[in-house]
């Protein structure tokens, strides 16, 4: 059981690791779009740069998925090590995963809420006047149709796997 438990974190370390390496990938494009739809809303595009807005894996859009990465495939060494720490640390960090998940998908879920507000609390006159929705969708518009697939994908892997690990390690 204490394998299973293994797979499964490696699997979530995979499904989190996917993040960045995506928006690295096509991150650039969905800026390119995006500035395309603030030139048509008549936005000035140096507004993204001054307001430190990006689309690419920089910053904690690297930094949060690959500490969770990791911190995944160390508990899963050390459920294949049989470390008596391994069956808590699984249960922690499993469930802890699961809680950010559910944060990303709410964020994702509100995205353009969300957008308006941090646009509004940013100050910036040329920010506020952005119509969000087009935006959004510009910047999605640019990432390949398989990305919404492997987001359905990799929100099952890490519910799916971190709810499969934290059973395996209880019946080890």
């Amino acid at each position: 059981m204490n394998i299973l438990a293994a797979i499964m974190q490696l699997l979530v370390a995979v499904a989190f690791v996917s993040i960045p390496v995506v928006r690295h990938r096509y991150g650039p494009a969905a800026k390119a779009a995006a500035v395309g739809e603030l030139r048509r809303q008549g936005v000035r595009p140096q507004v993204l740069e001054e307001n430190k807005i990006r689309f690419d894996a920089g910053g904690h859009e690297t930094a949060a998925p690959a500490t969770v990465a990791a911190v995944m495939i160390v508990i899963a060494g050390m459920n294949v090590a049989g470390a008596d720490a391994a069956p808590v640390l699984t249960w922690v960090f499993c469930a802890l995963v699961m809680l950010m998940n559910i944060a990303i998908v709410y964020s994702n879920l509100t995205a353009v809420k969300s957008v308006e507000a941090a646009f509004r609390r940013k100050g910036d006159p040329a920010l506020a006047g952005v119509q969000v929705l087009p935006f959004l969708e510009a910047a999605e518009g640019a990432f390949p149709g398989w990305v919404r697939a492997q987001t359905y994908i990799r929100n099952t892997v890490v519910f799916a796997g971190s709810a499969i690990a934290m059973v395996a390690v209880s019946l080890a």
